[in-house]
Parts: structure tokens; sequence; C-alpha cells
């Protein structure tokens, strides 16, 4: 995780300047993003509150996205990241909503995604939707570069957004 808090710092202060907030729903980052976020002193200036989302389970109970809202969709795509993100940003009132989901490995997961295949989003002032392919099994390492894109992805957001989006 280490290596996750220059980035986290550099959203916190983003957040922090701006008097936002952030909520998080991540999947195969396994509680990265989060923790990374709520390692920089003062996160409870901008931490709402975050959950690790990773079965059709956790989805219903955690962000209470019904089977009915994933008609048409599936999980480690880039729609499901999008309803994911502005899910969580609504039910916790917060500026921003960021979703991870994807297959950190040795394998990939049973929709055909390879393992290092995420998707990212960002639900806010602006959105942004992502994928990232790493083209390799280490699930760790996967963890960890699916949390740094997660984290760089929301800085870029966030300062876009502060230049009329």
């Amino acid at each position: 995780m280490q290596s996750l808090l220059p980035q986290a710092e550099i959203v916190a202060r983003l957040l922090k300047e701006r008097r936002e907030t952030i909520a998080i729903a991540e999947s195969s980052a396994g509680g990265l993003i989060a923790a990374a976020l709520l390692a920089v002193p003062g996160a409870s200036a901008y931490f709402l509150g975050g959950a690790v989302v990773y079965t059709r389970e956790a989805r219903t109970a955690l962000v209470g996205i019904t089977d009915g809202e994933m008609k048409g969709l599936r999980s480690s795509s880039e729609p499901y990241a999008a309803l994911l993100s502005r899910t969580v940003r609504h039910r916790h009132a917060a500026t921003w909503g960021l979703a991870e989901t994807g297959a950190a490995g040795p394998s990939g997961n049973r929709y055909g995604d390879a393992a290092g295949h995420t998707c990212i989003a960002v639900a806010g002032p602006v959105e942004t939707v992502l994928t990232l392919e790493t083209g390799h099994g280490d699930r760790v390492a996967n963890m960890r570069a699916f949390a740094m894109k997660a984290l760089e992805t929301l800085a870029e957001t966030i300062a876009r957004a502060g230049k009329g989006g």
C-alpha cells in the first residue's frame, strides 16, 4: 500500500481544498483504494465510506443495486462501473463516487475477462469511465495497479471539474 500513498495524498489535498467528499465501491482492488485514502491524515474531512463489493450478495446488501437494475449489465464492465459509482455517490450524498470492478487474477473471471482487467468509474460534477488491462495474472500486482489507476483517475477527474469540466 505504501506505493499508493503519494497518489492518495494528491486526491486528499484536492478534496480538502475543494471541501468535497468521496465514497468508494471497489471489487478486485480489495479495499486498497479506501485504505490508501484513509491512511492520509485528516481523511474524515473527505472520506464518507466505502465497501468491497465482491459478490452479487454484497452488491445488494452494501450498495443496494438490485438484480432488476443489473438487467442487461454484467460485472467487470464500464456500464456497471458507472452505475456503481453513481449509486455509491448517491447513497452517501458524496460529491464524488468512485467504483472499480474487475478480475485481479491469477485467472480471468466468469464473464470472459482476462486477469488484469478492470473498469473504473468516477461519478460527480463530471464523470470518467475507463478500462485498464495489465496483461498479466499477478493478483497482488494487479490489485495495486487497479488501485493506483483508480486514484489517478479520481485526481484527474476532480482536477478537470475544477477547470470547468
